[in-house]
């Protein structure tokens, strides 16, 4: 049969049938939302978590000072294991471990900014572990900045009370400690690919090239 432009059987072919058009409506919601859900972090925010832990540490930290302070300064050393780990009460001027005791104003204001850094992440925090890790961060670094602000000397020149000693090592605290574990968590974390928005390095990359424009 011959047909001619606009007769009912050219129609047909260019419109599409009820069927077409439903499975054409169900079909490009789904091609649109795709790149989004790739960006959208899933499950819930995790800043409780966070705080649950920095608070643990910090409170672990501080009673530990406090405990310590009162029973073993200006006393002999507590042996724990032998000479190799021994408690004694040392107020250090410097940062973890003894180290650059000149500069104890600097270490509060460092201090000070981790915390305001931690604080800004904790805004699009997703993922369990950097809770965990972040929350270690944060309870080490406020329960030192504590005994910045607020120990002899002076404010924002305090001594950190140490008192953990590991021969042929260091002098440090549960500070000290929490801020290690967290760091070394932080590292092993990054290496995996993991963002703190519970999202992976190469899924967000997929997402950034999928919204680029094509032919860059």
């Amino acid at each position: 049969m011959i047909t001619t432009q606009g007769s009912p059987q050219t129609r047909d072919d260019v419109v599409p049938t009820p069927a077409e058009a439903v499975e054409e409506a169900v079909a490009e919601p789904g091609e649109v939302t795709a790149p989004a859900e790739q960006e959208t972090p899933r499950g819930r925010r995790r800043i409780g978590v966070l705080m649950t832990v920095a608070l643990v540490a910090f409170l672990i930290d501080l009673g530990t000072k406090l405990l310590v302070v009162a029973r073993l300064e200006n006393h002999a050393a507590i042996k724990v294991i032998g000479d190799v780990m021994t408690f004694q009460v040392i107020r250090n001027s410097g940062a973890a471990f003894g180290m650059g005791q000149a500069l104890t104003i600097v270490f509060t204001v460092i201090a000070a900014s981790v915390i305001v850094v931690i604080w800004r992440i904790a805004r699009r925090l997703y993922s369990l572990p950097w809770a965990i890790a972040l929350g270690l961060l944060l309870g080490g670094a406020l329960g030192n900045l504590t005994d910045r602000l607020f120990r002899a000397p002076a404010a924002f020149r305090g001594h950190v009370v140490d008192f953990i000693s590991v021969q042929h090592f260091a002098v440090f605290n549960l500070a000290d400690s929490a801020i290690v574990c967290g760091g070394i968590l932080v590292v092993l974390l990054s290496f995996r690919g993991s963002n703190p928005d519970g999202t992976v390095h190469q899924q967000a990359d997929k997402a950034h090239k999928g919204d680029a424009p094509e032919g860059e």
